[in-house]
């Protein structure tokens, strides 16, 4: 088997899966790319089998410490292990994130279920090679009405795979009614397949809604950067006194108001850019400003070269909800991108919180459904962090 001798000091001898270019020393047996290859370490010790892609960044990533080729049986058996493990947990089995790429050992793959339909994707080279297997051992495991291929992550360019939109089995509706029962209550959202973010829906924040929500109670609340409104309706349910999203998608703005409508809620949805959105606040009167609000931008960065640039941004939404926000106030807050960490993010609010000249005290801290694990040895599989805290009355 063809394969790479791996640089001492390599990021992988300290449980990390991924091997980069500068972390090279030698290839031998001219792989291929999407073959699978061995690696080995600088002393000709076998470190497992991996994915290779030289176009890639990330050139190879380990799926197993053993020799071990990507057949029918593999596929099976790691998706069995995957619903195994998502079985113990007290979460929706109807909707659910079965497979998370690196978290269950199968970089690149992600299959999220909605109701009987799968919605799958398949990022890296090697993976997309080999679709009719992993779609027969979906079927036989998961044994879905229907799978769709959902493959428009921005990072197929750097595999050189091109975007897909497609069916690949079975029948899959172009819309689906999906129920999720939170604490507050039951809310049923409206999924658009084909064309929702992600695969249909931010399953990963379905736990964040309900916590947030437990605060709106009695409170006027403002949640931005919307998308679906996710965080709007579960506040809504929970007994909100008014509830604004807002969204610069007319398309979420669409959203949110049916999903309002078919859950019997009253949500005042708006289209705008939200920190044009947010720069109007100062401008509310007392009757018109908001005592909880929610922001949960898309990722202001996907590299580690913008992370300063996305820090502005951040500190700038912070800056202008903790100021908009009296004493007893709610802010809570999310980033989902693991190029910035969880203290620089707490490092961004805290600034802000300074700049404002208004104490905060945290009281709910945020993460990924346990649907989306994490592993710590891999930290970019911790991508999803959320704080949220209570401003205090001046000192």
């Amino acid at each position: 088997m063809a394969g790479l001798i791996i640089s001492p000091r390599a990021r992988i001898f300290h449980g990390h899966d991924w091997v980069y270019a500068t972390e090279i020393k030698k290839t031998f047996g001219n792989p291929q790319p999407g073959d699978v290859i061995s690696l080995k370490d600088f002393k000709d010790r076998a470190l497992g089998s991996a994915i290779y892609n030289p176009q890639s960044q990330i050139v190879a990533r380990r799926f197993s410490f053993r020799k071990q080729d990507l057949n029918l049986d593999f596929f099976e058996r790691r998706f069995t292990q995957a619903l195994k493990a998502r079985q113990e947990t007290d979460i929706n089995p109807r909707l659910m994130r079965l497979v998370w790429s690196e978290s269950d050992a199968l970089p690149g793959i992600v299959i999220d279920r909605y109701g009987d339909v799968l919605v799958l994707q398949a990022t890296t080279l090697a993976m997309h090679q080999r679709l009719d297997i992993i779609v027969e051992a979906a079927q036989n495991v998961y044994q879905p009405q229907g799978i769709l291929l959902r493959n428009d992550s921005a990072m197929l360019k750097s595999e050189g795979i091109e975007p897909e939109l497609k069916i690949l089995s079975g029948d899959v509706p172009e819309s689906f009614i999906v129920a999720q029962n939170y604490s507050v209550g039951n809310i049923n959202y409206e999924v658009q397949l084909f064309s929702g973010q992600k695969t249909g829906l931010y399953i990963d924040q379905l736990q964040a809604h309900d916590e947030v929500a437990q605060y709106a109670k009695g409170r006027r609340v403002l949640d931005i950067f919307s998308n679906q409104g996710g965080f709007a309706l579960a506040a809504a349910k929970a007994g909100a006194t008014t509830v604004t999203a807002v969204d610069i998608s007319e398309s979420a703005v669409e959203s949110i108001s049916t999903n309002a409508k078919a859950n019997e809620l009253e949500i005042t949805a708006i289209k705008s850019n939200a920190f044009d959105y947010l720069r109007t606040l100062e401008e509310l009167s007392e009757e018109e400003s908001h005592d909880l609000i929610v922001l949960d931008p898309p990722s202001f960065t996907r590299n580690k070269k913008t992370v300063k640039e996305a820090l502005r941004g951040y500190k700038e939404i912070h800056l202008r909800a903790i100021k908009h926000l009296k004493a007893g106030g709610i802010m809570s807050t999310f980033c989902c991108s693991h190029h910035i960490t969880q203290e620089l993010f707490l490092e961004n609010i805290v600034s802000a919180s300074v700049d404002a000249k208004k104490t905060i005290k945290l009281i709910k801290t945020h993460t990924q459904r346990l649907d989306h694990p994490v592993l710590p040895a891999l930290p970019e599989t911790l991508y999803l962090k959320g704080y949220t805290f209570e401003i205090l009355a001046s000192k």
